[in-house]
């Protein structure tokens, strides 16, 4: 058995981690996407009087963040 030298070691790591990492990284930037769209639905919704709950629930947009945008809506 050949053991690998501590290059040979990280290059596996690094081919393990890249194409979950490439996955999520797609991920996130649709995520961007969507909250953008997301945003001011949110913000009409809590004008509108839509428990804050109810959003989280709808969205599973965390209330604190909710509560951010809809005091804040153009940031």
């Amino acid at each position: 058995m050949t053991q690998q030298t501590p290059a040979q070691l990280r290059a596996t790591a690094e081919a393990a981690l890249k194409p979950l990492g490439t996955k999520r990284i797609k991920l996130l930037a649709q995520l961007e996407e969507v909250e953008a769209e997301l945003r001011p639905l949110i913000v009409q919704a809590v004008t509108m009087e839509v428990p804050y709950r109810r959003i989280t629930e709808l969205t599973a947009v965390a209330s604190n963040t909710v509560r951010k945008w809809a005091t804040d809506p153009d940031r």
